[in-house]
């Protein structure tokens, strides 16, 4: 009989951790007959699709190659570019003088340079913080023999992430300023129904953790939705210029297009980026030197255009970096503002596993995606910004059941956003998740879930893990960390840490382990035993 009863919990379990999600194919303009009467779930971009997937073999379109909306000032035929390639000839270069820039860390900087982590020397200690201090002097030798990207940073990071240069920018007003195309603009959701243009712009910025003003940029410069009207017929369903079929539509394409942005930001923050790949099949080394902003819009405008393109694009002087100054004024004096991202010497504060004493949990997914899924068809099998993890409480049937068990504050904060399952506190308690460290608890539950505005204290209820808010095939807790509106890596320079387990990372997305002193909790999407976690008294 407790055979048999195990065997139920087991499979309980199975149901209700991360597993295969439904296809993302096709999101309709409209609502159809066809699509109520149809199997197929489309894809809805603001949903958190944080199951491990398999996605379809399909055929893409061939690629259209269009002129951007924003036509860079053309280089006179037989003068140089404006902006050249960097080329380092030899092995007895001499050796790069770098100043580290905010959120390097050695391990990234080794691979970026393509040395070993012991061939770079400072004065500093570098021993002391896997995060190196801003402004620290590095000797790097250069053994770089590649042709490289411009060594010309275009846009500062504060620029890229949902940071505090965003938080006095009015995302309607400025649409309904601009009187473009997206003034007039509604979008169809499958988890909303109709969305205004600019309301949607302000959705992604926040559940994606990404720059509105940047959103904005990419989308004018790519097809003159927000200033004027869409530059050809492709620029209707493609405002992005990814002629894909399965991205059909706005917001589809800007969550390619922030993807892509993600990817490259902190792909190069990991060391995990290290060229670009044109749409013709050649490559481009990434001069080591520049910042996550800039890597981020080279990489996107790398995906869809020529290498000549590319080099007009990324222009400071006529490419996207001027019209961005002239649509939002200089980013770099923002940035200024704020920087840096992150201080020195900086720590997570204190946290505690997320739910009550003594209720049995199972840790079902190590570190993956922050927001969304990619497709690796599309992005490839290597990118993931592993910010999350999750965690599943034990159910009697499985599958995305509302269950009574609570979700509980980790540590004291402000609430500063409700809804659409996702509760994000703010540790600084500023009222601003773009500053300092935010939490998010994801797919909570509307029945019982905390508003907005109140203070919580470690341990208060915040609601009950369930689906909402995202694809999912059963209930869990997604979990992840934000510092200053960057989304910060569960295994990475600043260890995420509660109730002294460790988050580590596996070989692939959603593995991993929690660890503490000898004790290891292995990540199982169908929470078997070794997955069991419960939170002791004196966590």
């Amino acid at each position: 009989m407790y055979r048999i009863f195990a065997i139920l919990i087991s499979l309980s379990l199975a149901l209700s951790a991360c597993g295969s999600s439904p296809s993302i194919w096709g999101i309709p303009q409209t609502p159809t007959a066809d699509l109520l009467n149809s199997n197929t779930i489309p894809f809805d971009p603001f949903a958190v699709q944080d199951n491990p997937i398999i996605f379809p073999t399909s055929t893409t379109p061939p690629l259209i190659e269009t002129e951007a909306a924003y036509t860079p000032t053309p280089t006179p035929d037989g003068a140089s570019p404006l902006i050249e390639a960097t080329l380092t000839p030899s092995y007895d270069s001499a050796p790069f003088l770098y100043y580290a820039q905010s959120g390097d860390m050695l391990s990234a900087l080794a691979t970026r340079f393509g040395v070993e982590e012991s061939e770079i020397t400072s004065d500093a200690d570098l021993t002391k913080t896997t995060l190196i201090d801003p402004g620290t002097l590095l000797v790097i030798p250069n053994r770089i023999n590649e042709i490289m990207t411009p060594n010309v940073q275009i846009m500062p990071d504060a620029e890229i992430i949902f940071s505090f240069t965003a938080a006095d920018f009015d995302v309607n007003e400025y649409v309904q300023n601009a009187n473009g195309h997206l003034s007039n603009f509604k979008d169809y959701l499958g988890s909303t129904g109709w969305i205004n243009g600019d309301d949607a712009i302000k959705r992604l910025a926040f559940e994606n953790s990404i720059n509105p003003r940047l959103i904005l940029g990419i989308l004018e410069f790519e097809s003159r939705w927000v200033r004027g009207e869409p530059v050809d017929t492709l620029h209707i369903d493609y405002p992005m210029g990814f002629n894909d079929y399965h991205y059909k539509g706005m917001s589809v394409q800007l969550v390619w297009a922030i993807n892509n942005l993600a990817i490259a930001y902190y792909g190069w923050r990991a060391g995990t980026l290290t060229h670009l790949d044109f749409p013709d099949g050649s490559t481009m080394r990434i001069d080591p030197r520049l910042n996550a902003g800039t890597v981020a819009i080279q990489y996107l405008f790398s995906r869809t255009h020529s290498q000549s393109q590319w080099e007009q694009i990324i222009n400071p002087e006529s490419g996207f970096p001027a019209m961005y100054t002239e649509m939002f004024g200089d980013p770099w004096a923002r940035a200024d503002a704020v920087n840096p991202i992150f201080p020195a010497a900086l720590n997570q504060p204190t946290l505690v596993l997320p739910f009550e004493i003594n209720v049995e949990w199972n840790l079902t997914g190590g570190p993956h995606n922050a927001w969304g899924q990619l497709n690796p068809t599309i992005y490839g099998n290597k990118h993931s910004v592993s910010a999350a993890i999750d965690f599943a409480p034990s159910t009697a049937n499985g599958g995305c059941q509302l269950t009574p068990t609570w979700v509980t504050a980790a540590a004291p904060g402000l609430v500063v956003r409700s809804g659409n399952g996702a509760v994000m506190v703010d540790l600084d308690g500023d009222g601003y998740e773009q500053t300092g460290w935010n939490l998010l608890y994801m797919h909570i539950a509307e029945k019982d879930r905390i508003e907005t505005g109140t203070w919580l204290e470690v341990n208060d209820r915040i609601g009950h893990a369930s689906c909402e808010g995202g694809v999912s095939t059963g209930t869990h807790l997604h979990f992840a960390r934000k510092y200053n509106g960057e989304w910060v890596t569960a295994d990475g320079p600043i260890p995420f840490i509660m109730s002294g387990w460790r988050v580590v990372a596996g070989k692939n997305a959603y593995e991993g382990t929690l660890v503490r002193g000898d004790e290891v909790i292995l990540a199982d999407p169908v929470g078997q035993k070794w997955s069991n976690i419960f939170r002791k008294e004196n966590d």
